[in-house]
């Protein structure tokens, strides 16, 4: 895996989430199976065959949180004046659309990853620079209006 850079806020919250699925998240699913198992012919029985998909999923999910937690450098957040990782970035398009992203390996809404075009293109950058972001629908300006 490749090494991801988070910041400690962002780590933390992959470390809460992992808690959560390894304590009480777990249990349940446990509890779950233990009670479908009490329905009887576990070949028909639909409950239990969930319960268990689930199972699955949450394990996957566990070894990924692990994975990512245990392949992961923590760096600096980045400061206002820069943009770096955990940034939270306002940028303008050359038609002046505006859109805010935060620059996290995390995901989710309204964040960009710094592997992707437009998060390496404003790596390092200062507000009021123009980068050129080359994605694969074609390139395009952004305008850097402030960095939080």
């Amino acid at each position: 895996m490749v090494d991801e850079r988070l910041t400690e806020r962002q780590a933390e919250a992959l470390r809460q989430e992992l808690a959560e699925l390894e304590g009480p998240r777990r249990e349940e699913v446990v509890a779950s199976i233990k009670k479908a198992r009490e329905f009887g012919d576990l070949s028909e029985n639909f409950e239990y065959h969930a319960a268990k998909n689930e199972q699955g999923l949450l394990e996957a999910r566990i070894r990924t949180l692990r994975s990512r937690l245990d392949n992961s450098s923590i760096v600096e957040e980045g400061s206002g004046e820069e943009v770096g990782i955990g940034s939270v970035v306002e940028v303008a398009d050359q038609d002046g659309e505006v859109m805010t992203v935060e620059l996290s390996a995390l995901g989710g809404s309204g964040t960009v990853s710094p592997t992707s075009p437009l998060g390496s293109a404003l790596l390092g950058r200062k507000p009021g620079e123009t980068v050129d972001v080359q994605a694969p629908r074609g390139a395009w300006q952004a305008t850097i209006r402030a960095i939080r």
